[in-house]
């Protein structure tokens, strides 16, 4: 076992060797050993800045009585019970209890349309929903022919109906109190049933083509998450979590997860319009997203710096520059210099803790996943205090693949961090691809052998269609995705999300862009831009009221978009140069198809829409 840790790290081995068998035992432990501790955070009322707190024994009380119910309408071991719903306090109540009845949550993100939802419900044979209000009930209701094998409906804040199929959550937590009456061991002793390897969570890929695949993880896998970071001791029970990412995603799943095994509590909030307010309001110590909420927070900041002048904005480059000093030194793991660490003192008083205060003032460290975070974006987090530590894992390898650390000298900008213990990493020789194995590997895909062959071998070993690289002291680097990169007709490989990350991180206006070529012999870019960023723009150039696609059209701003062109291509390669591009007259949104509700790139599907302006940009003017 020693070796596959990190070699700087302290790992005790014994969490690893003696972790729950499942994820209720793990909860059951954790109410044991603290009961009257904290374990969650919610806005009661939406429209109040007033914080709810609930105890973990209290959180236990509504889970067993949820869990109680389910197992009184009949749900088993691996029975799956489909959750489609926002992130909010009676997801995270549901999807527990779930476990602890036994069953198998399958994930529905809340904006899947109609169709879809009835996939996914009816492959993965999912028996019960719980919908969150009368619009996921709707989706449902007008599907109900095609979801026959879901026997029961439990909404968080819609209507029951009149025939029974719906009924609320109230209702099932009377029934579940009614069924512990009759029996109160009766939640405790089917968690003592359930095994590490049984079904925890089928989690349908958002995919970025194709109909999703169910990813099957089981109790184990889910444990594991937990079990590892609180090993690595990144985390404490004093640290306070905001989770706002959707539930339905694994990264949020495993850090409820994480949540159980260390003792932390979790301010749960989902709406994601109100993240900056929410986080003046809970002053969280940690917090993960993907990269375009830290691109956007860095965006605007920025801009804020950059409009500073005289004496003002000497200071603030002052202390960047000092702030950046300081970052350096710890990732190298040199101890700072007396002075620096005066000058930081001062920098930190004067203009950096503003910053940190804006995203609470306890901040310790955020954690960027799901798609690559351009370093010089990670690195100005780092030098105004708050370190954004970039980790890597899919869907199918339970999330947590290989994270950064906070430890002077155990993080390196650009890069995806070391590999968790227990788990292994290399390079495929031959292409370049990561390849990962260890206890977060999905058992397969649900109903689709042929596509679990493709990408799990018999040994273990997952191909996770990533292609990367292992420096020295071995941190993982991912540079692309094996099947975006494509070739030019000169015959030069490009790798388009690089490309895409560094400009996200050098544009502050900028909000999605597509690097395209394949074929042929020059790079073009399909491009938006940020709606509040570039109105704040027009408001100061004169074009005050204009409406999006009037001022992306304007002569001003295609000359702005084509000088932070010019920088981009600056710093690339020749044949990596983007010759041309093309601003769309909208954002790119999850609604419209062309982002995952992770908010990835769904890259085939964006520039099939877009397939005219592109050929556009490969006519002579």
């Amino acid at each position: 076992m020693p070796g596959l840790a990190a070699p700087h790290e302290k790992v005790d081995w014994s969490v690893l060797g003696n972790r729950a068998p499942s994820v209720g035992a793990l909860l059951r432990s954790r109410v044991e050993a603290t009961p009257d501790a904290p374990a969650f955070q919610y806005f009661p009322d939406p429209d109040s800045a007033d914080l709810a707190t609930v105890t973990w024994e209290e959180a236990y009380e509504l889970v067993e009585a949820v869990a109680a119910g389910l197992i009184d309408l009949g749900i088993g071991i691996e029975d799956r019970v489909a959750l489609a719903s926002q992130t909010r306090y009676e997801w995270v109540i549901a999807d527990l209890a779930i476990v602890c009845a036994g069953g198998a949550t399958t994930t529905v993100y809340p904006t899947t349309i109609g169709p879809d939802v009835a996939y996914i419900l009816s492959d993965s044979g999912s028996v019960l929903v719980f919908a969150e209000d009368d619009a996921q009930v709707a989706k449902l209701a007008e599907r109900r022919a095609e979801i026959p094998e879901v026997r029961q409906v439990v909404t968080f804040t819609g209507s029951a109906s009149d025939d029974g199929w719906v009924v609320t959550l109230a209702d099932l937590q009377a029934r579940g109190r009614a069924a512990l009456q009759a029996r109160p061991d009766l939640v405790s002793s089917r968690i003592d049933e359930i095994k590490p390897d049984h079904l925890a969570t089928l989690i349908y890929t958002s995919g970025t083509t194709g109909r999703p695949k169910g990813v099957r993880l089981v109790q184990d896998s889910v444990v594991y998450e937990g079990a590892v970071i609180e090993a690595g001791g990144l985390l404490g029970p004093d640290d306070l979590q905001f989770l706002w990412l959707p539930l339905s995603h694994v990264f949020g799943k495993m850090l409820v997860a994480t949540a159980l095994q260390v003792g932390f509590p979790t301010a749960v909030d989902g709406r994601i319009d109100k993240i900056v307010d929410n986080m003046a309001i809970v002053k969280p110590t940690f917090m993960a997203g993907p990269p375009r909420i830290f691109e956007k927070a860095h965006g605007r900041i920025a801009m804020m710096f950059d409009s500073e002048t005289g004496v003002k904005k000497a200071l603030i480059d002052w202390a960047l520059g000092v702030g950046g000093q300081m970052r350096d030194a710890k990732e190298r793991g040199d101890s700072p210099s007396p002075l620096l660490s005066v000058q930081h003192a001062a920098a930190s008083a004067l203009v950096l803790s503003k910053v940190q205060e804006r995203f609470g003032g306890r901040v310790r460290f955020m954690i960027s996943g799901s798609a690559p975070l351009d370093a010089d974006v990670a690195k100005w987090f780092g030098a105004v205090g708050l370190p954004v530590l970039e980790g890597y894992g899919l869907t199918e390898s339970s999330s947590g693949t290989t994270v950064n650390r906070t430890e002077p000298g155990s993080y390196a900008f650009g890069s995806v961090g070391w590999p968790l213990p227990e788990t292994e990493v290399r390079i495929d020789e031959e292409d370049g691809e990561i390849l990962i194995k260890g206890p977060g590997v999905m058992r397969g895909y649900h109903n689709n052998p042929e596509a679990t062959a493709e990408v799990l071998g018999e040994d273990g070993w997952f191909r996770t269609g990533d292609i990367g690289r292992i420096d020295e002291r071995g941190f993982l680097y991912v540079t692309d995705r094996k099947k975006d990169l494509f070739k030019t007709s000169g015959g030069k490989y490009i790798a388009p999300a690089a490309i895409e990350a560094k400009f996200k991180g050098m544009f502050p206006y900028l909000s999605q862009v597509v690097v395209y070529g394949a074929g042929h012999n020059y790079a073009t870019a399909l491009v938006t831009l940020d709606p509040d960023a570039i109105t704040a723009w027009a408001a100061a150039h004169g074009k005050a009221g204009a409406g999006y696609a009037e001022i992306v059209t304007s002569p001003e701003a295609q000359a702005l978009v084509q000088s932070a062109v010019d920088e981009l291509n600056s710093g690339l390669n020749q044949w990596e140069t983007i010759k041309r591009f093309t601003i769309l007259d909208r954002d790119l949104t999850i609604e419209e198809g062309d982002l995952t509700p992770s908010m990835k790139l769904r890259r085939k599907a964006v520039t099939d829409k877009y397939r005219d302006q592109l050929d556009k940009l490969y006519v002579e003017p």
